[in-house]
């Protein structure tokens, strides 16, 4: 039905378009997108289209485009061209105002002036059916957000320390069990240790630190892995950037498998942590004198 594909080109568009934090200034011939907060089109104003995740919508002016709100009410008293949408919320139009398109609402009935008008149809529509397109295009956003900050930390890594990415990988030849179970152990205590630290008033700043640091140590310990497969099956002399976009592509691809992506996941923040931890005590250790 088309109409059910009102709501998915709004997600589109909050995704494509830069969304504003609360109240949407209007400007002529404009898309107007809002995470969270009102939008209000004036008497004498005109906009292409409002796409609302949580908010209302005040229209005296003209949309020639579609009016979709996620959760919010929408008052109409101007003229909207295309479709008005509310999937949880009400819509109200009164007395001047004007709908070209259908009006479709998800949960409370509109309530129309008698002489408002509405040129398509108005109807309940079940919302459910699209709720696991919704899901499918929020993970393949989450993937493609993984896949991009990855990519810019690993080669950023790379840029700033090659010789300690070859240092990695040499652990990764010679110590790759022991790296697995280092990273294992740091897996396990550091969490350990946080909540450990968090149930004493002393060591709540420490565990708030620590935990502000998972992130970035667990992103790091990913692209790590990246590079340590990748630098496994693309050789010196190749480039150490082939080399790193080799393994993140095949980590990437494995992470569009459901559950598998998630072990996959898992197995790689342990090794790059291992690795991470060898290459750290590796240079540590005294350096042997020449036929010692």
């Amino acid at each position: 039905m088309r109409l059910r594909s009102v709501p998915i080109a709004a997600l589109f568009a909050l995704l494509l378009l830069a969304p504003a934090a609360g109240a949407a200034p209007i400007r002529d011939d404009d898309a107007v997108v809002v995470i969270n907060g009102d939008v209000n089109v004036g008497i004498d104003e005109e906009v292409q289209g409002i796409y609302i995740v949580s908010g209302d919508a005040h229209v005296a002016g003209r949309v020639e485009g579609d009016v979709v709100l996620i959760s919010g009410d929408a008052m109409i008293a101007g003229r909207v061209d295309g479709n008005l949408v509310t999937i949880a919320g009400r819509a109200r139009l009164l007395p001047k105002a004007s709908v070209g398109g259908d009006l479709i609402y998800g949960d409370e009935r509109p309530r129309i002036a008698p002489t408002a008008r509405v040129g398509g149809e108005i109807e309940e529509e079940d919302w459910t059916d699209s709720i696991g397109l919704f899901q499918v295009i929020g993970a393949l956003v989450l993937w493609l957000a993984v896949t991009v900050s990855s990519l810019v930390l690993g080669l950023l890594l790379l840029a700033i320390a090659p010789r300690a990415a070859d240092a990695v990988f040499a652990q990764a030849q010679s110590r790759f069990w022991t790296a697995v179970g280092i990273g294992a152990a740091i897996f396990i205590l550091l969490p350990l240790a946080i909540f450990v630290a968090a149930i004493t008033l002393i060591g709540l700043p420490l565990a708030i630190g620590l935990g502000l640091a998972l992130l970035p140590l667990t992103a790091v310990a990913y692209v790590t892995a990246a590079w340590a497969l990748g630098r496994a099956i693309v050789k010196p002399p190749r480039g150490r950037i082939l080399a790193f976009l080799a393994g993140l592509a095949i980590l990437r691809a494995v992470a569009l498998i459901p559950i598998l992506g998630l072990l996959a996941w898992l197995g790689a923040t342990i090794v790059g942590l291992g690795l991470l931890g060898a290459a750290i005590a590796a240079a540590r250790e005294p350096a042997r004198a020449p036929g010692s």
